[in-house]
């Protein structure tokens, strides 16, 4: 008779009466099992976490924010796009998407009538959040922020809709060209920049200007321009003209993106900067450019950074 101590139990394939060999025998043919069950087991779960991430990359993506929309279509995500914003504009095939409104104005029953299984929203909406998260949809909210923040928001969004190696190849590209102008911008002059991306037309009132942070601000660092208002540490602001007196600009660069812009018109803008006495009006350095890129923190940004660049060195 075997005796057992409380909570005690025998070994596998244990049997009272068997010489030393058979149980040996015994105990390794259940330890060969038990590995092969282990085995077995954890290729199991290996393909059912496989299959999870297959089934957790979005196929129904709604975007509402046009930089994003041009990330996706840059990654090779595009044909998972099923929604974009009313401001979506690139690339062309984005203009083919339903559209769900904005940012102020976003349509909740239109995105739910596509089904998204992934909606990319600002961090600001926070209603939409509410209304989104109630109904469980998985949601990539996103924030402005400055150039490193853009190549991040590529890499992050590569991992969530399946597009890794795609994204990874983007920011290291964009990075690549950012970095080469700035090694161009080095050793030449910088010079003292108001970066303009609003005004009323024919006039200097609705002064809107480029703060100490965010990406129209890293841009003009980038491409070799020292920002007049880098100490005012917000995205934008509104500008007096007796601020902008005071900072004595030596360049002034004024975005008008997609806008069309004649001859005529931009002889009438460009006069309407004769009146400011700065030195950029004395010396002849108000650019005006017109590119969308300029004013969209997406993958084109790398272009944008060379645009500038060129428009301070003319």
């Amino acid at each position: 008779m075997t005796v057992q101590g409380q909570g005690c139990t025998e070994a596998p394939g244990f049997s009272p009466g068997r010489s030393a060999r058979a149980e040996a025998r015994a105990l390794h043919t259940e330890a060969r099992t038990l590995r092969i069950s282990v085995g077995t087991v954890l290729i199991a779960i290996g393909c059912v976490a496989a299959s999870l991430a297959a089934q957790t990359k979005p196929v129904r993506i709604v975007s509402l924010i046009p930089a994003v929309t041009e990330m996706l279509f840059a990654i090779g995500a595009g044909p998972q796009v099923v929604g974009v914003s009313t401001f979506d504009t690139f690339p062309k095939e984005a203009t083919t998407r339903t559209k769900v409104g904005g940012l102020f104005d976003p349509n909740f029953e239109a995105i739910l009538t596509l089904r998204p299984d992934m909606a990319i929203v600002y961090g600001s909406q926070e209603e939409l959040i509410g209304r989104l998260d109630r109904v469980r949809v998985p949601m990539f909210r996103y924030r402005h922020g400055g150039l490193a923040d853009i190549t991040r928001t590529i890499r992050d969004l590569g991992e969530r809709t399946g597009h890794a190696g795609e994204a990874n190849r983007l920011a290291d590209e964009i990075d690549g060209q950012i970095r080469d102008v700035r090694l161009r911008a080095r050793g030449n002059a910088r010079p003292k920049t108001l970066l303009v991306f609003g005004r009323e037309e024919g006039s200097m009132r609705g002064l809107y200007v480029s703060g100490g942070v965010g990406f129209l601000h890293d841009m003009l660092e980038a491409a070799g321009g020292v920002n007049v208002m880098a100490d005012v540490k917000r995205e934008g602001l509104q500008l007096s003209l007796e601020q902008l007196l005071s900072r004595a600009p030596e360049a002034v660069i004024e975005l008008r993106a997609s806008e069309a812009w004649s001859g005529e018109r931009r002889a009438r803008e460009a006069a309407t900067w004769q009146a400011v006495s700065v030195p950029a009006v004395r010396n002849g350095r108000v650019r005006f450019l017109t590119e969308d890129s300029l004013t969209i923190p997406g993958p084109r940004v790398g272009h944008a950074v060379q645009t500038i660049f060129n428009a301070l060195r003319r």
